[in-house]
């Protein structure tokens, strides 16, 4: 949704106590399901539960993920074809693949307005120190503090802390080295949080 947002669930409304099904008694055809059929926008069975999985995932979901949740083996074809349907119908939703998955999220275009939904969230602006401290450790990883320091010349203890409470830094591992310091790195979060589907998407800034 729009980057983490999970919407509560929706309930239809209920018809009025006097509404009868519209059938076509005649023929034993319900015409809502008939007009299903002639829609082009329609879900089928899969195709919609495919979509209701992916409404309530709180984080972008891998291909394999989906096809054991869901028990579909064609699980690819459903999401190029959910896609389709959304851009087709100027949907405010698309599919984004990011961080290895893929999760439905509004479109940009929308977000100025939805941003007030957002306040409860937790709170990701990064001061420059975090920014330059999180961009060493991207491009780096994995790494050891004392280089990240010896890169921005000053102490970073509180900062790669900030960043670690904020989900987007994390220790993956020791250095072989005297002491064997802790080695940093980014997050699955770091991924979704910009838009990327792997770190082989960071921009290219040169040699780092």
């Amino acid at each position: 949704m729009f980057r983490g947002y999970t919407p509560r669930t929706l309930t239809a409304p209920r018809p009025p106590r006097n509404h009868a099904p519209r059938s076509v008694h005649r023929l034993g055809i319900d015409i809502d399901d008939a007009d299903a059929t002639n829609d082009p926008q329609a879900r089928d069975t899969d195709l919609a539960l495919l979509e209701a999985v992916l409404l309530i995932a709180d984080e972008p979901l891998p291909a394999r993920k989906l096809s054991q949740i869901t028990g579909f083996s064609d699980v690819r074809r459903l999401l190029k074809r959910l896609q389709e349907l959304y851009d087709a119908s100027g949907s405010a939703f698309e599919l984004e693949e990011l961080a290895g998955g893929y999760q439905l999220l509004t479109r940009p275009e929308y977000h100025r307005w939805l941003t007030t939904l957002k306040r409860s969230q937790v709170d990701l602006r990064l001061t420059g120190a975090s920014r330059e401290t999180l961009a060493i450790v991207a491009y780096r990883q994995p790494i050891m503090r004392a280089d990240i320091e010896a890169i921005r010349g000053v102490h970073c203890g509180e900062t790669l802390r900030l960043l670690m409470e904020k989900g987007l830094v994390k220790i993956v591992g020791r250095h072989d080295s005297l002491g064997r310091p802790v080695l940093y790195g980014t997050t699955k979060r770091f991924l979704q949080v910009f838009g990327l589907k792997s770190l082989k998407d960071l921009p290219n800034v040169g040699a780092t």
